[in-house]
């Protein structure tokens, strides 16, 4: 496996740098933590310093910290918050987005494998990153929250379902059968997990919370790498396995002392966003192409994916918005639902590896992808600041009350 020195201390140094600009950042703007990974990134990588070189190592690692980012998003969905109308409208939204993503596709892109691509790519949200970005807002529990989370999980599950469905090169009714054998095993695991409720797992658990066993980190990579290997020898695509994974863990410890499942959340959080999770971002700029964005024809492409990310993703988003929203609240909506990026690389990634999708065509994609965590969540957050303005109301609880005073 070939090696970096170089690399191999400059990712960490990338990673240690980052929050460290966006505290510094933070006096006059919020900037997302993974807008400044993406772009250091491609400063000290091959396009511009060359410093980071990309290696096996790293790209192991990488890999490892996207299927961690999918893993947290689906360990950190509570269904049952989000079920009813929150879902079931994020459902109805997706579907109009993936109809809308393949339609105006197939306008763009001079073949249907193209197509598939592009159009997937437009229909994603970025849970894994608007999530944080919700609980600093101190907006998770909020009914706006709530409605966005159900967009995320549904804007992640949604096109995970449709790259195993139509991007794995079996006909789209064996990818079905595979898939459904997939969610027969996934569920039976779950139902499992759910009927025991894991008594005796917690106990352990709560034996080696402090001791060099660890038994609860332990447990997380046994099921990750499990569910990821099964998708793998499915031919699926893994980062189905790696959400599939984290729901199945949050049933597992959903029956433990809270104080338990609290302090286990906050290792494996150290360990995906501590340590993996910004490999991730990290490599993603690295090796972001950005030498095919000097063509302008490609560079105008860039513009265009914003807005069809908008018009695709985030209108049909504004049907998950709470009941009676204003309009700041409905617009805020759908920018969060518009924010995409993991889906978008991964995407971007079997498109170029498949030689089905022009590199030039994956750059403006992703870079559009960069654009909209950096933009939306901030507008985003803004409107809803005007909202809370000008009704007196306050965005910090589980529910939204008057501010009395």
């Amino acid at each position: 496996m070939e090696i970096s020195i170089g690399t191999m201390v400059l990712i960490p140094l990338v990673a240690v740098a980052a929050p460290l600009l966006v505290r510094a950042v933070g006096v006059w703007v919020a900037v997302p933590l993974v807008v400044f990974e993406i772009v250091l990134g491609i400063l000290l990588g091959p396009s511009v310093a060359g410093w980071i070189v990309p290696d096996d190592f790293v790209k192991l690692l990488s890999d490892l910290g996207l299927a961690m980012l999918f893993f947290l998003a689906g360990n950190e969905i509570d269904f049952r918050r989000i079920r009813g109308r929150p879902l079931s409208r994020a459902a109805i939204g997706w579907i109009i987005s993936l109809a809308a993503g393949f339609g105006i596709a197939v306008l763009l892109a001079p073949d249907l494998p193209s197509a598939a691509f592009i159009g997937i790519a437009l229909t994603s949200t970025a849970l894994g990153t608007v999530m944080p970005i919700l609980r600093d807002a101190g907006d998770l529990k909020t009914p706006f929250g709530i409605g966005v989370i159900a967009l995320g999980a549904i804007g992640e599950f949604g096109p995970l379902l449709a790259i195993s469905l139509f991007l794995t090169g079996r006909t789209p009714v064996l990818a079905a059968i595979v898939l459904v054998g997939f969610a027969l095993v996934a569920g039976v695991a779950i139902y499992m997990a759910a009927k025991g409720h894991g008594d005796r797992l917690h106990v352990v658990i709560t034996a080696t919370m402090h001791t060099s066993a660890q038994f609860g980190v332990r447990l997380v990579v046994l099921v990750l790498v499990a569910l990821l290997a099964l998708s793998i020898v499915l031919d699926l695509d893994m980062l189905l396995g790696a959400f599939t994974a984290g729901v199945l863990f949050r049933v597992l410890i959903s029956g433990a002392p809270e104080s338990d499942r609290k302090l286990l959340e906050t290792k494996v959080e150290a360990l995906g966003y501590g340590f993996l999770v910004p490999v991730f971002f990290i490599m993603t700029g690295v090796t972001f192409d950005l030498e095919a964005l000097g063509d302008p024809a490609t560079l105008a492409l860039v513009p265009l994916f914003v807005v069809l990310l908008l018009v695709v993703r985030g209108i049909p988003s504004i049907l998950a918005a709470p009941v009676g929203a204003d309009r700041w609240t409905v617009a805020a909506t759908a920018l969060f639902g518009a924010t995409g990026l993991p889906i978008i690389v991964a995407v971007t990634g079997i498109g170029i590896d498949t030689g089905d999708l022009e590199t030039g065509v994956a750059a403006a994609l992703v870079g559009s992808g960069m654009i909209s965590v950096l933009l939306f969540p901030l507008i985003g957050l803004a409107l809803r600041k005007r909202a809370s303005d000008a009704t007196g109301r306050r965005i910090d609880d589980d529910t939204e009350v008057p501010v009395e005073g």
